[in-house]
């Protein structure tokens, strides 16, 4: 099973496993367990439990076998990983219109992503500023490229709108999931935290040194995450219009 994998270092591993899949083995039992099946189940214990509840131990006892047994699928975690990655980057295939124009397809890998990142909380706490890019990455980056061809903009320029939609769309799901994680971890509701700062805050606001805050509208505060998001990438986009509109004149 192991094949040339020991011998690799773990970036040669991750793309042998990525593009070529498990190597034939030279001796011993043939494989009872798909490099899909593995994945899944990491990305499965990954969801419920988090990403630091992950080990190749857990792994193995999840999949009824030996620690030992699942080295020879995949040497460590930094592959496993690295797969799980490639592994999700795939299910945002084919979503992508691809007779659509440069903005529908920035509005869909937008709401798409921040769907993923919602589903696959734990891909905030992985490094995935360097990519080991496998077939669904290379793909999906495809479909993304492919669906900006009709944007007026230089290569680099369109994979710089790319990496900045990224940033804008983990930045809103962060802040959205660190919300929810601070109501947890305080044991106190919004109306709860908000009452207890309610009296300091109206003897502020009365005291005529924040006029500019006093004078907001009640409900400056009640969108939701998702108005919130759609806001911010109508902006966004619309900004990128503008300079297509400048640049076509």
């Amino acid at each position: 099973m192991e094949g040339n994998m020991v011998e690799q270092n773990p970036l040669a591993r991750s793309h042998q496993l990525l593009w070529e899949g498990l190597p034939s083995p030279r001796k011993g039992p043939k494989p009872t367990l798909s490099l899909e099946q593995i994945v899944s189940t990491g990305i499965a214990i990954a969801d419920s439990e988090g990403i630091e509840a992950l080990s190749m131990r857990k792994l193995a006892t999840t999949l009824g076998m030996g620690t030992m047994s699942l080295y020879r699928y995949i040497p460590s975690k930094s592959e496993l990983l690295n797969l799980m990655l490639d592994h999700v980057s795939g299910s945002q295939l084919g979503r992508v219109d691809p007779d659509g124009d440069w903005r529908a397809t920035l509005t869909t890998v937008a709401w798409e992503g921040r769907a993923l990142y919602l589903k696959h909380r734990w891909l905030l706490k992985v490094n995935w500023s360097r990519p080991v890019l496998g077939p669904n990455s290379v793909a999906q980056m495809e479909e993304t490229m492919s669906g900006l061809k009709d944007l007026p903009f230089t290569d680099q320029e369109k994979m710089v709108v790319v990496s900045a939609l990224d940033s804008y769309v983990t930045g809103s799901v962060r802040q959205e999931i660190l919300y929810e994680n601070a109501i947890v971890e305080s044991g106190m509701s919004d109306e709860e935290f908000w009452g207890n700062q309610l009296p300091a805050l109206v003897t502020a606001m009365e005291s005529g040194k924040y006029p500019t805050m006093a004078s907001l509208s009640e409900n400056v505060f009640d969108a939701s995450w998702e108005q919130t998001f759609e806001a911010g990438l109508r902006f966004m986009l619309d900004g990128i219009d503008r300079d297509v509109e400048r640049r076509t004149r």
